[in-house]
């Protein structure tokens, strides 16, 4: 049985006013699915998340993509790409800062393997691999823990039923001064009597604990005063927002879509900080773009008129909102590098359900 998601709605704390998909996951979108590795020990604590897009074949069966930069201090991988063809030919992983080049090359073995004709009789491949930075408190990044072997694993074991809160690449990031990690939420749209789902996967390591607002009240001020928090420093963390829908769309559109998960990042209290890596990916799976041209080359592509995107727009704000709350919701205390603690937002019930 899937693991029960984290969620503010038992107590009454429902973010925005549309409906959500059966799990509240970006995984309520058809076909995407999520794995983790987590090595959550000691000193070590880091992971892989693997994010696969839709069953069909990466790299022959592309997708339309587009990323948002709200903040470009961060390491990715296999953006410039996306922005220029817009489309994405390899699943997504998220993992630290230093392990981005091991996780792009075991996602370029592991394409390499199912995809013979890469760097053969076609091109090569264009790994996406996203990151944050958990060695500025809870893991020993220098010590570059995450392997190939783990990042195969999180491919491998990916699921419609996840984990959220300090697992897989979450595992030593921190939110808000708090323990903090992956988060998901989803919505449902009707666009002409239609039914989409738009699903956010967040990996959060961002913010000051006395900026965090949960639905609009300042749940932090009150937690930074309850332990003492005396001086904060400047926000320099960084967040990453996988937005995927079954809507049509094109990569521009896609875009656009993006640059909204920056609303909702900023709901929770996010000031978007000069040393952050804040950075939005969309997809959309309605239809897939095939990497080998059909006869002719001229392909018939449907798309949603720009009219009717303003519901997708307010579901990607409510997603990403609702995503980041449910990775602190879901993330329990962690000690790690010398000692070093982060406690968990869920040890302030009485400050957030009150």
């Amino acid at each position: 049985m899937p693991p029960s998601p984290p969620s503010l709605r038992p107590h009454g704390i429902t973010i925005g006013s549309l409906p959500t998909g059966p799990s509240n996951t970006i995984a309520d979108v058809p076909g995407v699915a999520v794995g983790h590795v987590t090595l959550g020990g000691g000193e070590v604590q880091t992971g892989v998340t693997a994010v696969r897009l839709h069953p069909g074949h990466p790299f022959r069966d592309k997708l339309p993509a587009a990323a948002h930069v709200l903040n470009g201090f961060g390491k990715s991988v296999g953006l410039v790409q996306v922005e220029e063809l817009g489309t994405i030919e390899t699943p997504v992983i998220l993992t630290n800062t230093l392990s981005v080049g091991t996780a792009a090359t075991a996602l370029v073995r592991h394409m390499l393997e199912i995809t013979p004709e890469i760097g053969d009789t076609t091109g090569t491949v264009n790994p996406v691999v996203m990151e944050c930075n958990d060695g500025s408190w809870l893991n020993d990044i220098r010590g570059l823990h995450v392997q190939e072997s783990h990042v195969r694993a999180a491919l491998d074991g990916v699921s419609d039923g996840f984990d959220q809160g300090n697992v897989g690449a979450g595992t030593g990031m921190s939110c808000y001064g708090l323990a903090g990690g992956i988060g998901s939420a989803s919505r449902v749209v009707r666009i002409a009597k239609s039914d989409f789902t738009l699903g956010a996967l967040t990996l959060c390591n961002m913010g000051r604990m006395a900026d965090l607002r949960i639905d609009g009240r300042p749940v932090g001020a009150a937690i930074a005063e309850r332990i003492k928090v005396e001086k904060e420093p400047a926000e320099s963390g960084s967040i990453i927002a996988l937005i995927v829908t079954n809507a049509p769309l094109d990569a521009r559109q896609l875009r656009r879509i993006a640059t909204r998960s920056g609303a909702g990042i900023v709901r929770t209290g996010s000031h978007l900080g000069s040393g952050s890596g804040d950075i939005a990916l969309a997809v959309s799976t309605a239809e897939t773009v095939p990497h080998t041209p059909p006869k002719g080359r001229v392909m018939a592509r449907h798309v949603l008129h720009e009219d009717a995107l303003d519901p997708l727009f307010r579901a990607a704000i409510e997603a990403t909102e609702e995503a980041i709350l449910n990775a602190l919701i879901a993330a329990e205390p962690r000690t790690g590098r010398q000692g070093r603690t982060r406690r968990a937002l869920g040890e302030f019930a009485d400050l957030v359900f009150g």
